[in-house]
């Protein structure tokens, strides 16, 4: 069974006992505590020893003189087997034996295991031989030939003066030929003839000057 020893100066230690399975122990001045303590330097209600997992704690009911460690007060002090607190000017001796502790340490939740760091594996490299057949990407033309460009307006206008000319040349060889064939001379000497027969003629209004004159 755990085993409480209290203290008070210039008195007998006073040791208490008590089971497991008991949930909480109060502990003051008042005659209504579990463990009632005869100290000016204790509340009334000074302190309560709970049952945690894996333990107890000593909690502090917000007494004047407090619960101290060490030296230092404390709300929530937690109770090892060999601990020495003061309450107020009050030892408190907590103990337990092999047994208990024993049984006690099964309810203590595991620790956590660490967070290990795994480093990083680089991946085996495999040879060219060791890797499946794959087509060999297209490689990609960073620079296309350049389009042609759109035909001006300017070289549209030669085009059509060309097929005019062109037009006009096939035009005349059709007449030449067809002069030829009905005159026996060519189309050009045939206009040049007929040009010069128009200049010999005497204009009409100078034809009847001339005969008046002679009248």
């Amino acid at each position: 069974m755990p085993r409480v020893i209290i203290t008070v100066q210039q008195k007998n230690p006073q040791p208490y006992r008590f089971q497991l399975d008991r949930k909480l122990v109060s502990l003051g001045r008042g005659s209504d505590n579990d463990i009632v303590i005869d100290s000016g330097s204790v509340s009334g209600k000074h302190a309560e020893m709970h049952r945690v997992e894996g333990g107890y704690e000593l909690a502090d009911l917000g007494s004047t003189n407090g619960i101290k460690y060490d030296g230092t007060r404390q709300q929530v002090i937690p109770l090892r087997s060999g601990i020495s607190v003061k309450l107020g000017d009050v030892a408190f001796d907590f103990t337990l034996s092999e047994e208990e502790l024993e049984i006690l340490g099964h309810e203590k939740p595991s620790h956590e295991s660490p967070v290990m760091r795994e480093e990083a594996v680089e991946p085996e490299r495999k040879s060219a031989a060791d890797l499946p057949y794959a087509e060999p990407a297209p490689v990609p033309v960073s620079n296309p030939a350049p389009q042609p460009e759109a035909a001006s307006p300017a070289i549209g206008v030669m085009m059509i003066i060309l097929f005019l000319v062109l037009a006009s040349g096939a035009f005349y060889a059709g007449l030449d030929i067809r002069h030829r064939k009905e005159t026996g001379e060519s189309l050009i000497k045939g206009i040049v003839n007929k040009s010069d027969v128009v200049e010999a003629a005497p204009a009409p209004d100078k034809a009847v000057d001339d005969s008046k004159k002679a009248e």
